[in-house]
């Protein structure tokens, strides 16, 4: 499992192995500016500013250039955290639109937090 931290909010997403950032936001009850989902159209194009990412399905040269690969943009319908991440939102759409999903996912990411801490830390 992966935590996402998405600027400049500083909101806490978990995120299932395997599951896009996309599909991960998602499921936490987040929305934004997205397309076709599949790669192709590059408007749900984020900046990854700290942390690793992989794509488990092709991604077009069209879509993504070097100079992007090279400077931590990604698709995030097609982009898996390979750790946890932070990534910048391009243009602040970032919304929540499921509270109740929004809940669950802070829960999650508190237990993971208390998971991680030392007992004398608590």
């Amino acid at each position: 499992m992966a935590t996402i931290i998405v600027q400049p909010s500083g909101t806490q997403i978990h995120v299932e192995p395997g599951d896009t950032l996309l599909a991960g936001l998602q499921k936490a009850g987040y929305a934004y500016t997205v397309g076709c989902r599949r790669g192709g159209c590059g408007i749900c194009k984020v900046d990854v500013v700290d942390g690793e990412f992989s794509y488990n399905r092709p991604v077009a040269d069209t879509v993504i250039t070097d100079e992007e690969r090279g400077d931590g943009t990604c698709l995030s319908c097609r982009a898996v955290a390979e750790c946890d991440l932070v990534i910048e939102m391009r243009d602040a759409s970032l919304r929540l639109v499921n509270p109740l999903l929004g809940t669950i996912n802070a829960a999650r990411c508190d237990r993971e937090r208390s998971a991680g801490t030392p007992p004398e830390e608590q």
